[in-house]
């Protein structure tokens, strides 16, 4: 049984989005889909500004899923059990051709699952795999288990699910497509008055409230300690709304002129009249690389999530440019050493060395071509993938082995 035709005979696609990266791609996902089906596509479910700027109505506020660590997440459980329940008897209500998760597996993948019991006839899709080169490496089979598609971001994930019976396609790293590499830094500077002589730094604290209220001291004393030799240093702060007030706050009294800015376009030329940049652990980091602007990464969890974290990784690194590359050439200063002094020597030498600074930029313009900069949009093989898979389904039915 396929799900409900839009009103001019298109496929039904609920998404599923639980933080701002996952909502940047569900909102280039629907984009894509509209454009290849001629406008016939219907989109219901969850998502945040982005989605709904491409004509989602959420279910619910998408920053209720914006949660992150063990800790952080215990409070608001009662909540999110509630919002699994109620999402579920949406997608029963609607049935549409496919539900697509998108990231943000602490409450993608439990609706799944819900999904997969109460109406086996419809398509699970998920779109992001999880790391299991980097930990947990089960998850393969549990993924396949519960879904019928997966929609890869890097070249070498497929085969991982693969083996596990999950097919896999990979569609490329929709970051490409966010124009991170394309921004006026000298528009960016007449805007807002910044000078020739005046040193900008991208700060980046993150787009979750945790983050925010761990990083964004420490990255307040690290231009502390840089002011002294950098006279004219100055902080430009990108941000998300959901966050955007407690930024605003945090940041009024620093010690160095700073700029907030929200918004994508915004960002991008931010990246473009910087000169370095201090960022949170996260999808921004790729953007950095694409703007081939140089970066420290800091990174701070509670010790008790950390320390059962530990005991799971697989991998060297959290920075993806510096796995990709399978060497540290992002400083990466994580939970004990993200501290002042070392952030501030790192991006001090930044700002001083040249040879540092150009290490960085020609050392991410492989990472760039690995994520798929430069072929066909991500979005678009993502799109393609999802309608491929409902054709399919609609003219055989469930594979064997699948519901």
């Amino acid at each position: 049984m396929s799900g409900p035709l839009a009103a001019d005979g298109g496929p039904t696609l609920f998404l599923i989005a639980g933080e701002p990266s996952g909502d940047a791609l569900g909102a280039r996902l629907m984009s894509a889909a509209r454009r290849l089906t001629g406008g016939k596509v219907r989109f219901v479910g969850i998502g945040g500004e982005k989605m709904m700027a491409e004509g989602l109505v959420s279910l619910f506020p998408m920053a209720e899923l914006t949660l992150f660590g063990i800790f952080e997440l215990l409070p608001h459980l009662p909540n999110l059990i509630r919002r699994i329940d109620q999402t579920v008897a949406e997608v029963m209500r609607v049935h549409p051709d496919a539900v697509i998760g998108i990231d943000s597996p602490g409450f993608t993948v439990r609706v799944a699952k819900k999904v997969r019991v109460a109406a086996p006839s419809i398509l699970l899709i998920h779109y992001v795999a999880p790391t299991v080169w980097a930990w947990k490496p089960k998850r393969a089979a549990k993924y396949a288990a519960i879904y019928d598609h997966l929609l890869a971001v890097l070249p070498f994930e497929p085969p991982y699910f693969e083996r596990e019976g999950l097919a896999c396609t990979f569609v490329g790293h929709s970051v490409v497509e966010g124009g991170a590499g394309k921004g006026d830094g000298v528009g960016f500077r007449n805007r807002h008055g910044i000078g020739p002589a005046d040193r900008v730094v991208a700060v980046l604290p993150g787009s979750r409230k945790g983050e925010v209220s761990r990083l964004l001291p420490d990255f307040r004393a690290t231009m502390e300690r840089l002011l002294p030799s950098h006279p004219n240093l100055m902080a430009v702060v990108p941000t998300v709304a959901t966050v955007r007030d407690r930024v605003a706050a945090a940041i009024a009294d620093w010690p160095v002129r700073t700029v907030l800015v929200e918004g994508d376009t915004e960002k991008y030329d931010a990246f473009a009249a910087a000169e370095a940049a201090l960022a949170a652990s996260g999808t921004v980091s790729l953007e950095l690389a694409l703007a081939r602007l140089p970066t420290v990464i800091a990174y701070r969890l509670n010790p008790v999530t950390v320390a059962l974290y530990r005991r799971l990784i697989r991998v060297k690194y959290v920075n993806l440019v510096n796995l990709m590359l399978d060497r540290m050439l992002v400083p990466e200063l994580l939970q004990q050493d993200c501290r002042p002094d070392r952030l501030a020597m790192e991006l001090g030498r930044l700002l001083d060395d040249p040879a540092a600074r150009q290490a960085q930029i020609d050392g991410v313009a492989e990472v760039a071509r690995w994520l798929g900069q430069g072929d066909t949009p991500p979005s678009e093989r993502a799109a393609r993938a999802v309608l491929d898979v409902i054709a399919e389904r609609r003219l055989n039915g469930p594979q064997e082995g699948k519901p």
